[in-house]
């Protein structure tokens, strides 16, 4: 099987998924910041407007936080590299369409 550089950056990003993500920061975000800074963070707290499948950028049910925020990394990455992946079919095909017309 002949690797593409596509093939190559995806096992980059995992690698660095995997490897980095347990050394995020655990400080704030931006957002979550200025609501602490400015006390409205408890506004905020038990209404939650969307539900994650990974809160707090762990998977949820493993008790190795280390882990849990490595698997979290790995599957961010696999998600969003098959939906770019789907887009760049989907534009791809339609772009052969427009082309026979």
């Amino acid at each position: 099987m002949e690797l593409k550089w596509w093939h190559i950056g995806l096992i980059i990003a995992l690698v660095l998924a995997g490897v980095i993500s347990p050394f995020a920061s655990s400080l704030p975000d931006g957002l979550e910041r200025v609501a602490i800074d400015h006390d409205f963070i408890e506004l905020g707290e038990g209404h939650e407007v969307m539900h994650s499948p990974m809160p707090d950028y762990v998977v949820p049910g493993i008790s190795n936080e280390t882990l849990a925020t490595s698997l979290a990394g790995l599957i961010g990455t696999l998600m969003m590299f098959g939906l770019v992946y789907g887009i760049g079919k989907a534009l791809k095909g339609s772009s052969v369409e427009r082309d026979k017309n």
